[in-house]
Formats: C-alpha cells, structure tokens, sequence
C-alpha cells in the first residue's frame, strides 16, 4: 500500500475488510432445532425474497475450533467427547489467548451481600442494591451474518427412521443449495498481539464444519472467492457485493461500480478465486487462488505494520 502524508490531527491506522463467496453446496440446519417434525434453516427477509443465513457465531464458533487444531492457544477449549466448551482461565487474558484477544470475551457476576448467612429482612427504607460487576473485552473480529446468493424456494428431504417394533418416526430437513457470502472487519491497532492477524486470514481460508446437522451435512466454508481490502478507510464498501443471477452466473458489480465513482481505490483490494479474472482489470491485486491473494496480503501487512 501506498504511504499516504500524514495531515494533522489524522490517525493513519490500518484496517482489514474482507467480503467471503463461499462454495456452491447442499446446506443444511446448523441448530440442531426443530419445528414439528421438520428441521429449519434459518432464514431472513433480504432484497425481497426469502434467503437462507447462517450466524455470526457459527462462523466465529469454526474459527476458534481452527485455532484449537492447528495449536493456537485458545482459552475455551471445545471437548468433542463431552460436547461442550471447557475454559483454561476463567479471569480471561487477552495477552495470553488468541481467542480472548480477537473474539473477545465477558464474564458477569453477581453482587454479594453482606451478612448473607443471616435471614433477609425487609428495608425500612430505600437502599442501593449491592451491583454485580463485568468482566468483557469487545472482540476485535467483526463477523456479518452469512446470506445465501439464491432465494430459498423451501426443498425439503423426508426420512424415516425405526425406533421400536412396529414404530416409525417421520421427519424433514429443509434443504438449500446455494453458496452463502459474509463479511469481516478487522483493526489490528486494538489487537494486544498485532501478528494476531495472520492467524485470523490463516483461519478463514480453510475454514469449514461452520454449517451442518448433527455432522450428517458438511458444507465448505471456505472461500471459492475472497475480497480483501487494507485500508486507512474506516469503512469496508465491499460487504455483500456479490451477485448471482437466475442461471447461476456470478457478479460483483456493487464492487465494480463503487472503484469507477472512486469511493475504493483499486490498489488497496487483495482478490483471489473463482471471479479474480473477471475482476483485475482496473488495478486491483489479483490472484487466482484465494490462498495466493491471502499470502500476497500478510506480506504487505507485514510490511506497514512495524514490528509484526
């Protein structure tokens, strides 16, 4: 990125935006609720049809995981034999854990009374209750909700499964074949360790097991096309910029038209994947794998933040 003159009294602190197109797959509920005998997806109102989401959480619920894998210290652990989070410090340390440092954390405690061992008595006059006190740090990641590309038209698979003799239990599970997009936001400046970074990029290129049922559906997360933006502009200007028509032919024409009114600099966007070749024309850095732009993009941060 271009070393732009500081002006008096402007912070030149950097931002990563990024805007994810995810494989095409069959997805499948994520929640593991059901309504009736039917399993649902959940499901929002967007540009005036009803489209298939998936939550922030879930996307940041598979980034933790990542990191647990590949060795990162993690302060909540997920145990896959008790299914269920175990934490490493309760107090929380931002210094210490990559988890508590991007995605944050909040722990919440009641007040204490005293003299609590002795019976309550009513007050004979208006008091202040004891306050319990918080402990949080806000996460320095920022997810979107994942959107289908493609209207949801409500496919439903009907199974049977045997439970006794003579007993049939009959259920459904809404079914989407579609690719999802979803965006971030990530300031590095609010990191306690900078280099944090890399691990958050390192993490959703692969990133998977964000969708499914019971692990009876696998969906693939990871990105068939990415945009990333490093930036002095505070805000990203690529969120949900990509486009699918009834015949399945993909766009990002938001994107395209918000570079030519100079509201983007070109220089300043990382693509890689499926549509980087139809996207390179006006100067952006352009790859055609999506690991190659996301390398490409961690050798430049590295270069304009010192000390990483």
């Amino acid at each position: 990125m271009s070393k732009t003159k500081r002006l008096e009294g402007e912070s030149l602190v950097l931002h990563l935006f990024g805007n994810v197109l995810t494989h095409h797959g069959a997805a499948a509920n994520n929640r593991g609720e059901n309504e009736g005998n039917i399993t649902p997806l959940q499901k929002l109102w967007w540009q005036g049809e009803t489209h298939t989401t998936v939550s922030a959480e879930a996307i940041r619920w598979a980034l933790r995981y990542y990191w647990q894998r590949s060795g990162y210290r993690v302060n909540r652990c997920w145990d896959d034999d008790a299914n269920k989070f175990s934490v490493t410090n309760p107090s929380f340390d931002a210094v210490s854990f990559i988890d508590d440092d991007v995605l944050g954390f909040m722990r919440t405690e009641a007040a204490k009374l005293e003299n609590a061992d002795e019976p309550l008595e009513p007050p004979k006059k208006k008091s202040k209750q004891p306050k319990g006190t918080i402990v949080n740090r806000r996460g320095v990641l920022e997810v979107t909700r994942a959107v289908s590309t493609t209207p949801f038209v409500g496919d439903i698979t009907f199974n049977a499964v045997s439970k006794e003799k003579d007993r049939t239990s009959l259920y459904g599970t809404e079914v989407h074949a579609t690719r999802y997009q979803y965006g971030f936001a990530l300031t590095p400046d609010r990191l306690k360790d900078k280099a944090r970074i890399h691990a958050v990029l390192d993490g959703l290129v692969p990133l998977g097991e964000v969708a499914g049922n019971h692990a009876r559906f696998l969906y693939d997360f990871a990105p068939e096309t990415i945009v990333l933006r490093w930036t002095h502009d505070f805000s990203p200007r690529l969120l949900y910029c990509f486009k699918q028509d009834e015949a399945g032919n993909l766009s990002a024409t938001d994107l395209i038209n918000r570079v030519n009114a100079g509201d983007i600099d070109p220089k300043e966007l990382w693509i890689g994947g499926k549509l980087a070749g139809t996207l390179g024309d006006w100067g952006a850095n352009v790859f055609p794998g999506t690991k190659a732009a996301v390398a490409a993009l961690k050798e430049t941060i590295t270069r304009d933040i010192q000390g990483l």
